[in-house]
Parts: C-alpha cells; sequence; structure tokens
C-alpha cells in the first residue's frame, strides 16, 4: 500500500468516526431530554430517569435512542406506540417503587383539588 493510499484510508476513517460521533451527541441530547420528561412524571432523580429508559429499551428490545425518540415526542403526538407504553408504565411503577418517587403530574392534580374541594382525576402514567 502506499502512502497516498493509507491516507486516503486514514482519511475515510476519520470520516466515519466523526459521523458516529455526531449520531452519538444528537442521541445523548434527545436522552437527556426523554429522561427530562420521565423526571416530570415520576419525580425521579436523573439517574433513575436514565434506568427507566434502560428498562424500557431492554423490555422492548428497541434501541434507547429510538425509545427517547418517542418519550421525547409524546407531548407532541399524544400518544407512545403500543409497545412503549406498557413498558414505560411497568418501569415507572418499579422505579417509584424501588425509589419513593411519585408523580409530580399527580402531585399537581392533587393539590388541585384539595384547593377546590374535589376528587383527583385522572392517571399519571
Amino acid at each position: 500500500m502506499t502512502q497516498r493510499e493509507e491516507l486516503v484510508e486514514k482519511i475515510e476513517e476519520l470520516q466515519e468516526e466523526i459521523a458516529q460521533l455526531r449520531q452519538a451527541l444528537v442521541s445523548h441530547a434527545v436522552v437527556d431530554q426523554a429522561i427530562g420528561v420521565v423526571l416530570a412524571l415520576s419525580g425521579l432523580r436523573p439517574d433513575q430517569g436514565w434506568e427507566v429508559l434502560k428498562a424500557v429499551s431492554q423490555r422492548t428490545n428497541t434501541k434507547l435512542r429510538d425509545v427517547a425518540q418517542h418519550v421525547v415526542r409524546w407531548p407532541e403526538l399524544g400518544s407512545l406506540p403500543a409497545e412503549i407504553r406498557p413498558a414505560l408504565r411497568i418501569a415507572l411503577t418499579e422505579a417509584r417503587a424501588a425509589h419513593g418517587g411519585r408523580s409530580l403530574i399527580r402531585q399537581w392534580q392533587e393539590q388541585r383539588c384539595k384547593a377546590y374541594g374535589g376528587a383527583p382525576s385522572g392517571k399519571s402514567p
């Protein structure tokens, strides 16, 4: 292999690595946003939110970044894919039981109902 061929090969390897790093950066941002959604729903800590997403990914055999994209788009779309929804519910229930988290949405509903003298309505995931 000539020196020029070696340089061309090295450039191609570096370009591939750059593309992979760019994808990883985008995926990381989406995962962080999804953790935020999980935290808003559950009252868990960030490391626990990460564990919830990981559990959903493993239960559904779906890549973590794909699970994260679904969770981030959930508020906009109003629903989750059929395979993600029950896995998220189970993972949140298990995490709350293990770590004592409580749905912030549920807390808000309870506070609002107390203020207005009614019973809470709706369910948290």
